[in-house]
């Protein structure tokens, strides 16, 4: 795979390498666990946070449906960050998952009026992805363009079509695509920051 040949993975141990993953999903079945009154006080809601309630804009990203979405999306994180996770350093992606929720959050917000409640992680992993794939570009390989072409079709469906056949009955409610799209831009956006800010002078 391409993304072992990447000088930034050489100081992260395999075990610390899935730390993110790890912690993201814990947080994620304990807000499960605080059951509906969690859910509805932590999820993005538009109504609430114009209210003043803005740590919403993160920990919509950590409350899910139910167990079954959660543990469609936790599958999902643990599927990508095998494919990308090694691709930086955990705290380049720290910057790489800000600015995605950052992103989502802003197109929620700006261009979703009538979107007024959102939860779950699915727009994030699409962040991850695109973010791993611009990291593999400069060795790319066979394996790196067709996860390219699988989430750029992805996301044409959904913006054409609608949710992937299934995905709504599998997570047990609405499926925002949206979400795909805008955790896509926010994860390239998020890689393109970082290559920026390695090649700036002052970062040296």
């Amino acid at each position: 795979m391409g993304l072992h040949k990447l000088k930034v993975n050489a100081a992260i141990s395999p075990a610390m390498n899935w730390l993110f993953p790890i912690i993201y999903i814990s947080l994620c079945i304990l807000v499960m666990l605080t059951g509906e009154l969690g859910k509805e006080t932590l999820r993005y809601d538009r109504v609430w946070i114009g209210q003043g309630e803005a740590w919403r804009l993160i920990s919509g990203h950590f409350a899910h449906l139910g167990w079954s979405h959660l543990a469609l999306n936790s599958v999902g994180m643990l599927l990508v960050w095998f494919l990308v996770g090694s691709a930086y350093t955990l705290r380049s992606w720290a910057l790489i998952v800000g600015v995605t929720l950052a992103t989502m959050d802003a197109g929620f917000w700006f261009r979703n009026p009538e979107l007024y409640w959102y939860v779950g992680m699915s727009g994030l992993l699409h962040g991850l992805l695109a973010a791993g794939i611009v990291a593999r570009w400069k060795d790319i390989d066979a394996e790196t363009i067709i996860l390219l072409l699988l989430l750029v079709a992805k996301i044409a469906w959904e913006q054409f079509s609608g949710p992937v056949p299934g995905s709504e009955s599998t997570s047990g409610g609405p499926v925002v695509v949206d979400a795909h799209l805008y955790g896509a831009l926010g994860g390239f956006l998020g890689a393109i920051l970082l290559r920026i800010r390695v090649k700036s002078p002052a970062s040296i």
